[in-house]
Parts: structure tokens; C-alpha cells; sequence
């Protein structure tokens, strides 16, 4: 039953921060999936999904939903959604861009100081005790650094804003060449032999799946490493796990991975990445921030037709 706002009520897909759903709940009536029946009347009711852009909608859970008419995902990745599906049937696609730009940006630089001084080790050297017994490692520098953007767009320039304090150069690669100062590659083989560090920042889907394959990491090197805070698709984990395990490149930094969460992974085991679990827009201010965008494209679009920002389908 819709709530007193007269909303219809939502299908809910994926786990929410508990303060970003109990927001939503403030506006709308949440049905979550595995409370989905077989009844033709609660399935005709629901006329929207929220979801987040790290979980697949399948499109036989949409054909079973005969009156919805959008569906709202909280980040701004949208590759888990059937948009022909959806354009055919007339379904709204809406995400929350830019709200979160600055959040996973911070974290790809993270990530990458990480992998150069060795973070984690170092965290594990002093509580082990390890300290005691010698010194740590030597690390490697950012400043001077060639870093490769694989993909420009607006959190791709956010990186940028924040790696240049660090004296590092840029290049980067993409669909286009942007009016920007920094060298334009149209080969991500040729980027990835011009730069040590190659991030990618690129959206998924079928364009760029697996395009960071054996060839590219081959030509990134042996002191290269490859940071992905973009989409796992994006890159063959296979080709990956073998560069790293024979030392073609220097190491990796994953926020994603081609299966979430990541299970039983040589990538565990390997002492030259760094993991994390998709956390590139996970801090509070960001989430709520995406979750109060999404509730804007629900309720403009319930009340004018219209959501805010939605995807081009």
C-alpha cells in the first residue's frame, strides 16, 4: 500500500546504508525484493525501483512488473540495467552523477598512494612487530609520476584536480579528444606504454569490456601498476591476475571486480594489490547526497513526468 504521500510504492533491489534507506522511507513505501510475491495486485502497484549501480536487474524480474514506469539507481554507473528493455517498454533510467564525483576521486588517489608506499604492509609491519626486527621496505614516489587516465569524464577530471598538487603528468584516453593540455592517446596500448600509473575511470557496458586486456598490461610494464575504480567489466581479471603473478606490471588497486562481492580470488592471495570493496562513493555525506538526488528523481517524476537526471537511453 502507498504511503500518505501518495507515492506508489517502490521494489527495492540491494542493501542501503540503514540512514539512506530510512530516508527513503520517509518518502516512499519500500517493498524489498524477497518480499515481492506472485499476486498480479502487488505486482501491478509497484511503478518504481530503487536500486544501487552495483547490483543487476534482470529483465525477467521487470516483466513481471506490468505498470512500472521508473527505475531510480542510487551512484552513476547504470550497466546493471536493460536499457533497451527498458526504452522499449517507455521505462525512465535515472542516476545520481556528479554528487559523488569528489568522494571516488579521493579514493582513487588513496588507492594509488596506497600501492606506491605500501600502506597496507606497512600497517601489518608495525602490529606485528615486525619493526623491531628491521626496517620497512622502501617505497615509490607520486610526484613525477605519468599517470594515464583511461577515460575523461567528470570524475576522470576530479582525479586529475587532485593528482597534479602531487606533480604528477598527465595523458589520458577516451571516446574523444577533449579541449584539454594534456596528450590525447586513441590506442590505450600506446597510453599504457607512455605512463607508470593507469587509471581507470571509464563507464562500463559492452564498449569497454575487457579492454584492459594482456596486450595493454603488456605495455604497461614492469613498473607499472593499474588502479580500476571504474566498472570490473572494464578489465580482464584473468589477463590481470597473470600480469601480476609474473610480475608484468608492478602492481594493482581495485575498488571492483568482474564478481561483487569478490570470493575465493588469487587476487587475495597476492601480496602486490591492494583491495577494496567497492567503495569509491561510500562515505556518509556522499550517500546521502546520492539518496536525496534519487528521491528528487522519484518524486519530480511522479508529480511532473519529469526526473531530474535521467540517462540518455
Amino acid at each position: 500500500m502507498a504511503i500518505s504521500s501518495g507515492f506508489p510504492p517502490l521494489l527495492k533491489i540491494g542493501v542501503f546504508p540503514c540512514a539512506v534507506e530510512a530516508r527513503l522511507r520517509t518518502t516512499f513505501d519500500l517493498v524489498d525484493l524477497h518480499e515481492l510475491d506472485d499476486t498480479a495486485d502487488q505486482r501491478a502497484r509497484i511503478q518504481g525501483i530503487v536500486t544501487r549501480s552495483n547490483y543487476r536487474i534482470p529483465v525477467e524480474l521487470l516483466e513481471r512488473l506490468p505498470n512500472l514506469r521508473i527505475i531510480c539507481t542510487n551512484g552513476v554507473g547504470y550497466d546493471g540495467i536493460p536499457l533497451s528493455y527498458a526504452r522499449n517498454r517507455g521505462i525512465v533510467v535515472t542516476n545520481t552523477p556528479d554528487v559523488l564525483n569528489k568522494a571516488v576521486a579521493e579514493l582513487a588517489v588513496g588507492l594509488v598512494l596506497a600501492l606506491l608506499r605500501n600502506i597496507s604492509q606497512a600497517d601489518q609491519f608495525v602490529r606485528t612487530g615486525a619493526w623491531q626486527a628491521g626496517t620497512f621496505p622502501l617505497g615509490l614516489n607520486l610526484a613525477g609520476k605519468k599517470v594515464g587516465m583511461v577515460g575523461l569524464g567528470r570524475i576522470g577530471k576530479e582525479i586529475v584536480a587532485r593528482l597534479l598538487p602531487f606533480e604528477a603528468t598527465i595523458a589520458y584516453s577516451g571516446r574523444q579528444r577533449q579541449d584539454v593540455e594534456w596528450p590525447y592517446f586513441n590506442d590505450l596500448g600506446a597510453l599504457a606504454a607512455h605512463v607508470d600509473i593507469l587509471i581507470v575511470c571509464c563507464p562500463g557496458g559492452q564498449a569497454t569490456y575487457q579492454i584492459i586486456d594482456a596486450q595493454v598490461l603488456d605495455a604497461l610494464g614492469p613498473t607499472g601498476i593499474l588502479v580500476n575504480i571504474a566498472r570490473g567489466s572494464v578489465v580482464n581479471q584473468v589477463d590481470l591476475v597473470n600480469a601480476l603473478v609474473n610480475k608484468t606490471i608492478l602492481g594493482a588497486a581495485l575498488d571492483v571486480f568482474e564478481e561483487e562481492p569478490l570470493a575465493d580470488s588469487p587476487l587475495s592471495r597476492l601480496n602486490n594489490v591492494v583491495l577494496t570493496p567497492h567503495m569509491g562513493s561510500a562515505t556518509h555525506e556522499t550517500r546521502m547526497a546520492m539518496a536525496e538526488l534519487a528521491i528528487k528523481n522519484l518524486t519530480d517524476f511522479f508529480e511532473t513526468g519529469q526526473a531530474a537526471t535521467p540517462v540518455a537511453q
